[in-house]
């Protein structure tokens, strides 16, 4: 199976600190991979390096056999990469329409000249097919009771939903996920699994998550890998994983966190499966 992306013995130092060091995996196609690791792993680092936040200092970025080492995060946008925030990243004062119809924005063909010319150039016609997408976003991730709400007034859970329908309106094929169930209560990460695997198996998107909620991401990944003081320790199949003990020692601390993580009884992974 090929790669979606392929990250190539990559380093990130800031002066003296280094937040990642000879990180290399890739991720195929149609895969939903996990990235996980205790705080300060340099999870978010790696997904900033591959969104274009950040620029490697050693290695290589490849998507669909691209190298996108260099290339801005508005161009990576453009070949298909998408991502959420760890920190959300809306337009408080907006409707989650607008900010949703912001994802699009990408995939504008109009421009100042010919908006103007709004009924003769095809500019509404664009606009109206642009909200036809959205709408179906909305349907998708049952947004349509806070359509027109502000932002800045949803609660926490809605406001990380609208972060990632914004996330899908770019329309991309691989899309980096940033711990999307923080802070979230069980009925809302109940939910938010549901969209991660509909996303995958019905969209058809590659997806890589970063995620600290261990019951789902052993449910719903496919494969998973482990950043240990931005070094990667393991990398495989989810329980592949959770019996290495170097990860058991870096990550999951006692055993019986492991065996909660495992138990197939784990109310969220029953909810995804």
């Amino acid at each position: 199976m090929a790669y979606a992306l392929e990250v190539r013995g990559v380093s990130l130092r800031f002066g003296g600190v280094r937040a990642l060091t000879d990180v290399s995996f890739g991720v195929k196609e149609g895969e939903l991979f996990s990235i996980i690791g205790p705080n300060g792993a340099g999870k978010t680092s790696i997904v900033n390096c591959v969104s274009g936040r950040y620029t490697p200092t050693e290695g290589q970025l490849f998507y669909q056999d691209r190298d996108i080492t260099g290339l801005k995060p508005n161009a990576r946008a453009a070949l298909g990469i998408g991502r959420t925030f760890q920190n959300l990243a809306l337009f408080h004062h907006m409707t989650v329409l607008d900010n949703i119809m912001v994802g699009r924005h990408h995939l504008l063909k109009n421009n100042f000249i010919t908006g103007s010319l709004y009924w003769l150039t095809g500019a509404r016609r664009e606009e109206l097919e642009h909200r036809r997408k959205v709408e179906e976003i909305i349907d998708f991730l049952d947004l349509q009771s806070v359509r027109k709400a502000t932002a800045g007034t949803l609660s926490y859970g809605l406001r990380k939903r609208v972060e990632l329908a914004r996330a899908m309106a770019l329309e991309p094929k691989l899309i980096l996920l940033d711990e999307p169930m923080a802070g979230m209560n069980f009925e809302e990460k109940e939910d938010m699994a549901r969209y991660i695997v509909d996303l995958n198996e019905e969209y058809g998107m590659t997806v890589m998550m970063i995620e600290h909620d261990m019951g789902v991401v052993m449910d719903i990944s496919h494969r998973v890998t482990v950043l240990d003081f931005g070094r990667k320790i393991a990398e495989g199949l989810p329980a592949e994983v959770l019996d290495d003990p170097h990860v058991r020692k870096a990550y999951l601390g006692e055993e019986d966190e492991v065996l909660d993580a495992l138990d197939d009884t784990n109310p969220v992974a029953e909810a995804t499966a």
